[in-house]
């Protein structure tokens, strides 16, 4: 087999472990069903987890990569980033193949997300773990009598080893809604970003390989029918807002999401779209 993938629990929470013959591993919650840990084959963690992150279904799980789900932030009605970042998700099916060990999870309506937005939906997150990459695939499934519209993203917290001196590159040229500047649209002209204060952008048509470099250790960022990237960083005070974080941790961490926002995804009965972010780990192999 290539990989040992376990039951077992975190913080009271059942999650799926993941430990690959290369060396690789991946913690999986069911409590959001959300990636929480990701270390490639001979690497450092690639995914920020706050040591103060709530596990008891009061709030999302601060870290890793929540899955927001029917809306995005609070550019509707329902509460902010959708109705499933404190449900509990099952585990539907697990593959241990030659190179990629996969799980996959899922969610359907119930009572309580009726409650607040009237459709019916299942939804589908499948986790893939090689050597050297993660991949995190969303699927979501109209299982309605009519057409329903959603936003979504994968909400990815990458740990960097100090903020101001990662850089992400490939946005060059690329459109975005800045929300800290009553979400004027501006284009972005720098070769790479570098975050030296609070950011908060939804790049439009983003559909490019992202490159993070921190330090001496590089990540590509793939991402496929997602068409937006999410860039967020709280920064000093807004981070001190937060109960769920230590107050100095917005310097090891970086969200960079794939989103699809900017316009609705309109879903017909029976229909069903997916999206994926792939995070490659270039310092073990492009």
């Amino acid at each position: 087999m290539y990989a040992t993938i376990t039951e077992t629990r975190l913080n009271g929470q059942p999650v799926i472990t993941i430990h690959t013959r290369d060396g690789a591993q991946a913690t999986i919650s069911l409590l959001g069903g959300q990636v929480l840990h990701w270390q490639p084959a001979n690497g450092k963690p690639w995914l920020y987890l706050s040591e103060q992150a709530r596990f008891d279904a009061s709030a999302a799980i601060r870290g890793g990569i929540p899955v927001c789900f029917p809306q995005f932030a609070q550019t509707g009605k329902l509460p902010k980033h959708g109705l499933v970042r404190t449900a509990q998700w099952q585990l539907i099916e697990q593959r241990n193949e030659d190179t990629l060990a996969m799980v996959t999870l899922g969610l359907s309506s119930n009572d309580a997300t009726r409650a607040l937005w009237p459709f019916d939906f299942a939804l589908e997150l499948t986790v893939g773990v090689g050597a050297d990459r993660l991949d995190v695939e969303l699927a979501v499934t109209n299982t309605g009598y009519g057409a329903f519209a959603f936003t979504a993203a994968l909400h990815t917290y990458l740990r960097v080893a100090e903020v101001e001196l990662a850089l992400l590159s490939g946005l060059k040229g690329k459109h975005y809604r800045d929300a800290l500047d009553n979400d004027a649209i501006k284009r972005d002209p720098q070769e790479a970003l570098a975050v030296d204060g609070p950011v908060d952008r939804i790049y439009h048509d983003a559909n490019r390989t992202l490159v993070l470099d921190d330090g001496n250790r590089h990540l590509m960022i793939v991402q496929e029918q997602f068409p937006d990237v999410v860039v967020w960083n709280p920064w000093e005070h807004a981070a001190a807002a937060l109960p769920d974080m230590p107050d100095s941790d917005f310097r090891r961490m970086l969200c960079v999401e794939a989103a699809a926002v900017r316009q609705r995804i309109e879903l017909a009965a029976d229909d069903t779209w997916w999206g994926r972010q792939s995070l490659i780990d270039t310092r073990v192999s492009v």
